[in-house]
């Protein structure tokens, strides 16, 4: 006789259990590694892979070249360490305009056409300079989250010093005098920016700027120049003591701008001579070096209220009065 089970057990007899026969391994397995985000189509990396190897193809097909002048679309534009990138419409007009070898003219899309734009856009066709529509966040990335660029900038290759006695020898071979304007510790862009739109405006033959503990032309200078920086030489000196010596030895007068001079600017007799006007920095002024190096030390007649002015304003100052005096002459 079988005897009774318990109720609700199992009448299986116990043994090897029967496996999914791997059915399972799969799903464990996943999906394996994630793709690089610019293999993914639907990532906005991915998209911009497409985009430029539609522009490469478009390219090679004989599209929107190097040497077309068309317009093409462009993501992301990078800056290297080599170029500059210039933002504004009278900045990169006037660059365009003195031959500056620009590399690319970028434009944000649907940019207000000025007869300033369209200049610039036909002077980049004329010269085979690529044109690039970016969106107007990828250009405010390019140029500085503070700059303005009013939507146009190009980039061209690092600034190219002159040397200093060049500059002298420049003007001697126009047949005019020399009038230049030297700096010292100024390190606001800015200033070097204004400087060099004053030299240009009052008939200035360039810019001395030392190698160490000085500003150099940078974005913001060419910026603030407004585009004079194409027009006017900016030379860089090793020592500025040294280069003010070796122009005196040349026949130049050094004058010094400071609140404490002793010839005033409107009494200047040297107007006519050959000139470097050298201008120190807002906080420190001129250096001792540079100070005993001078010919004469020249101040600006100022309020008493006013303690001082800056490096822009006291060298386009000193530049006009000597302008005005050789005028008269």
């Amino acid at each position: 006789m079988a005897k009774p089970g318990r109720p609700g057990a199992s009448k299986k007899k116990k043994g090897a259990t029967v496996g999914s026969g791997g059915q399972g391994r799969q799903a464990l397995e996943g999906r394996g590694p994630t793709p690089k985000a610019e293999d993914r189509s639907w990532h906005p990396a991915g998209k911009r892979k497409a985009a430029q190897e539609r522009l490469a193809a478009a390219k090679g097909r004989g599209g929107a070249s190097a040497g077309s002048g068309q317009q093409s679309r462009a993501r992301s534009p990078k800056k290297n360490a080599d170029t500059e990138v210039v933002s504004g419409r009278n900045s990169v007009l006037e660059a365009l305009r003195a031959k500056v070898p620009a590399s690319t003219l970028y434009i944000a899309a649907r940019v207000e056409m000025d007869d300033r734009v369209k200049e610039a856009l036909s002077l980049a066709a004329k010269k085979g300079i690529p044109v690039l529509e970016v969106m107007r966040p990828e250009l405010d990335r390019l140029t500085g989250e503070n700059s303005v660029n009013q939507g146009i900038a190009i980039t061209v290759p690092a600034y190219q010093y002159a040397h200093p006695l060049d500059l002298v020898s420049r003007a001697v071979d126009r047949g005019q005098t020399p009038l230049l304007v030297a700096l010292d510790g100024v390190t606001d862009p800015r200033n070097l920016g204004a400087i060099i739109r004053s030299t240009a405006a009052f008939g200035g033959h360039g810019v001395i700027v030392p190698q160490r503990r000085s500003v150099g032309v940078t974005a913001a200078a060419w910026k603030t120049s407004a585009g004079a920086a194409a027009r006017t030489p900016v030379a860089m000196a090793a020592n500025l003591t040294q280069t003010l010596k070796a122009m005196k030895a040349e026949g130049v007068f050094v004058l010094g701008l400071d609140g404490g001079g002793d010839i005033a600017l409107p009494g200047l007799e040297l107007a006519d001579r050959p000139l470097v006007i050298v201008v120190g920095s807002e906080g420190q002024g001129l250096s001792r070096l540079v100070t005993e190096t001078c010919d004469a030390i020249v101040s600006i007649p100022i309020s008493a209220a006013t303690e001082s002015l800056n490096a822009g304003i006291a060298a386009s100052v000193a530049l006009y009065e000597v302008a005005r005096r050789r005028a008269e002459r």
